[in-house]
């Protein structure tokens, strides 16, 4: 099959991707504890996919396939999920234009690298200038849309008072660039659990199913401070399926990695990512905070999509 006839789905993920990102982020404001709001945001997915898996169990896994698993294989969704941890943790002692741009460019970045050495089993495509030089523009553009949103955060009422809470936030930088990488990569497992697996709703269920164990067994151990029942009242219908709409996302990339391979498939979907998430504030879209598209994010939009165009062609 011609890799260039799934981009378009892979934009629709991304597309999806960036609403859930935004209704994530109203479900967080309501609930309060970031832990049981992720919580929230998984548990449906494990069960929509779990449903899938009885419905269509077959075809499933030999010991053949199971064989030729990597270890780290069924860990996919946990070093995706490392992305998430980080915004819960850091975004609001960095900022969120400073941990979007890193995490993003680390993840483009780290894509190409996959792609031109074959890692974790990749096929090997060599070092290609017009790839990496589509990773630098779109790298540029991901800083000119994150440096706008930085600008934005510092017009917030107390902004900054607390940052870092005494801590240098850039101090944190390496560990949000980590975070970026693990995202790129954990797309990459996925692949394999779903080679292994065969049936991809079952591989997407191994996947999730550890994230949610993870998000559930930290609220439990932090359940304070818990959402009054105002707050509960204010949560919408279609808040507690943000995790749905991004999983599709992860999804995509049970199906499509290693036909388009991770630069093409993760540089697609960040740019539709990014797109939307500018659509989205500059028309105020899902309940977010209206901020313009100003010539910054469209020059960094631009800058993304001839990133997007070299990375896909050659």
């Amino acid at each position: 099959m011609n890799p260039a006839l799934l981009y378009p789905f892979i934009l629709v993920a991304g597309v999806l991707q960036a609403l859930g990102n935004s209704m994530n982020a109203q479900l967080r404001g309501r609930l309060v504890n970031p832990w049981l709001a992720a919580s929230v945001s998984f548990l449906p997915i494990v069960f929509v996919f779990a449903t899938l898996f009885l419905v269509m169990p077959t075809p499933l896994p030999t010991l053949e396939t199971l064989g030729t698993m990597p270890w780290y294989a069924p860990l996919g969704g946990v070093a995706g999920a490392v992305a998430v941890f980080g915004g819960l943790a850091f975004i609001d002692k960095v900022g969120a234009g400073p941990f979007n741009g890193l995490t993003l460019t680390a993840n483009i970045l780290a894509s190409l690298a996959m792609d031109a050495f074959g890692l974790f089993g990749l096929p090997a495509g060599g070092f290609k200038v017009m790839p990496w030089l589509g990773g630098l523009l779109m790298a540029v553009g991901v800083a000119f849309i994150a440096r706008s949103t930085a600008a934005e955060d510092q017009k917030e009422p107390g902004a900054g008072k607390e940052a870092g809470h005494g801590l240098n936030p850039k101090l944190l930088y390496p560990f949000i660039v980590v975070a970026g990488i693990l995202q790129a990569v954990g797309v990459v497992w996925n692949s394999q659990l779903r080679g292994a697996l065969v049936n991809p709703w079952l591989a997407a269920t191994v996947s999730f199913l550890p994230v949610v164990f993870v998000f559930l067994l930290v609220f439990l151990v932090r359940p304070t401070p818990l959402p009054s029942r105002a707050d509960v009242a204010g949560v919408r219908w279609w808040m507690p399926l943000a995790g749905l709409t991004g999983a599709v996302a992860v999804f995509g990339g049970l199906l499509f990695v290693d036909t388009v391979g991770a630069g093409a498939f993760n540089g697609l979907l960040i740019t539709a990512n990014l797109l939307t998430s500018v659509a989205l504030d500059h028309f105020g879209w899902v309940g977010m905070k209206r901020v313009e598209a100003g010539p910054s994010r469209l020059g960094g939009a631009a800058l993304m999509i001839v990133g997007i165009v070299l990375i896909s062609i050659f």
